[in-house]
């Protein structure tokens, strides 16, 4: 059970410490998923136009070869990609109320189909075939 200065402290800001990828890309924000979505706008690298294909929004974390499904912050799956469900360790920081503000760098938006994961411009020449 949690204390009350348990709780308080996960609602701290924090930063954790991503471990290096390389040359993975930089890390996610809010802003880099809307400017993803108008670049793939009405194609299949978007939810919208590939859903009835049966992908999945999700992320993949280069540095340690895991996909996880998009997650609302109470661990349901989200039909669009959200960062508030992402595993603690693929956040890189968080505002004062405890929102994903920055994942980790190497942590890619895409989609799960069945157990395989696509990037955005996969998944568009997929639904585009």
């Amino acid at each position: 059970m949690e204390t009350r200065q348990q709780k308080r402290d996960s609602r701290e800001p924090r930063a954790v410490e991503c471990r290096a990828t390389g040359s993975a890309p930089q890390g996610l924000d809010r802003r880099a998923l809307r400017r993803q979505n108008r670049v793939y706008a009405g194609t299949g690298g978007v939810s919208q136009a590939n859903r009835q294909a049966h992908f999945v929004p999700a992320f993949f974390n280069s540095a340690t070869g895991t996909a996880v499904v998009s997650r609302f912050a109470n661990g349901t799956p989200a039909p669009v990609h959200l960062l508030e469900g992402l595993p603690d360790t693929w956040v890189s920081r968080r505002g004062q109320a405890g929102q994903v503000v920055k994942t980790c760098d190497g942590v890619v938006a895409g989609f799960l189909l069945g157990e395989q994961f696509y990037t955005r411009d996969q998944a568009a020449a997929h639904c585009a075939a």
